[in-house]
């Protein structure tokens, strides 16, 4: 490993509020409205508990689709895609049904509810599928009091993996469906999966919600992204005019990928204490970025730990990702972390079953 790191130069200056990606702009409708003036049925009481419960800001197309699901499924709107997609609307969804209020558990944590083994704090479940594979989405922020930037979709059986799918969730859920018809073939199903591509297609279209898996303002973000990290969809930091903000672990992915390797394979502590030598170094490194306001670069690190997986990082993650979130004046993200590490699990993910 040579070097403590490098700044990595960024062709454009950001500032807090731009990489936060908070804003985005009202679209227009079929109708020439803007969409932010097609109020949805949720009341400002149940948008105001949600918020309260989470923590968290949500987007006007998280209300807007459960007024969809309600029309398509009056009784159960969380069951709405079920029989059709596989696909369960469920976290803050849960909210709107009000199946926290029978729930079981008396004190839930809502940013534990349906929070999947790699899960970063960055991401909130919203849509859950295959129990095989883990599947879901969720909402990805880049701060907590931004809105999401974009739908990534994950399946924690499988890695940690984050797949772009859109910025809002009737566009992630027609790009679902998509890939669903794909795989089916012409079955026998496909009458049902043409009328929910024209239900879906239609409400998004008269509420002005981009339909495209990489929209404009995601194209603006990725310029943003100092590195993508093991999960693929990138982090944010802001990076001034001087390059300040960002520099490089001095590590490839591929080679800290190794390293780890050693380190969750070792035959013993002995030889698992040699192993993190390595890792050791980069937290040095970590310290004298920090000291020159590179906090990203113990982010990066920190969540490149984090989705590895093994419980042999823990302790590391612990001592660098609280400080990056905190120095990036985003604790909310690290009260997630904490209380994630300590029942970090592929199961008992529902902190709301019924009483």
């Amino acid at each position: 490993m040579a070097g403590r790191g490098k700044r990595k130069p960024k062709s454009e200056p950001q500032n807090a509020d731009s990489a936060n990606g908070d804003a985005k702009k009202p679209r227009k409708g079929q109708d020439g409205q803007d969409s932010a003036s097609l109020v949805s049925d949720v009341s400002a009481e149940v948008r105001e508990e949600v918020e309260r419960l989470y923590k968290l800001r949500m987007p006007d197309d998280f209300y807007h689709f459960w007024d969809f699901c309600k029309r398509l499924s009056p009784e159960s709107p969380r069951d709405a895609l079920r029989e059709t997609l596989g696909l369960q609307l469920v976290g803050p969804f849960d909210i709107l049904s009000e199946r926290h209020k029978s729930s079981s558990n008396p004190q839930p944590n809502f940013h534990l509810h349906c929070r999947h083994f790699y899960d970063p704090p960055e991401l909130q479940t919203i849509l859950q599928g295959r129990a095989e594979t883990q599947y879901h989405m969720g909402y990805f922020r880049d701060s907590p009091e931004a809105l999401p930037v974009f739908i990534g979709e994950n399946e924690a059986k499988k890695g940690c993996s984050i797949t772009q799918m859109g910025d809002n969730l009737f566009g992630a859920v027609l790009l679902f469906l998509a890939r669903k018809r794909k795989e089916r073939g012409g079955r026998k199903d496909e009458a049902a999966l043409q009328n929910m591509e024209e239900e879906l297609r239609g409400a998004a279209e008269s509420l002005g919600f981009p339909l495209e898996q990489k929209t404009k303002g995601m194209k603006l973000r990725d310029k943003k992204v100092v590195t993508k990290t093991f999960h693929g969809a990138g982090i944010v930091v802001p990076v001034d005019k001087n390059d300040v903000g960002y520099r490089e672990l001095p590590e490839t992915d591929a080679g800290l990928k190794r390293i780890c390797k050693a380190i969750a394979e070792a035959k013993n502590d002995e030889e698992r204490m040699k192993a993190f030598a390595p890792i050791q170094e980069m937290i040095t490194f970590v310290q004298f970025a920090n000291d020159e306001c590179d906090y990203g670069m113990g982010y990066e690190l920190g969540i490149d730990l984090f989705c590895y997986g093994s419980h042999y990082f823990y302790k590391v993650i612990r001592q660098l990702l609280p400080m990056a979130y905190n120095l990036l004046k985003r604790g909310l993200f690290g009260e997630i972390l904490e209380a994630h590490l300590t029942n970090r699990s592929h199961d008992k993910l529902d902190q709301l079953t019924p009483a």
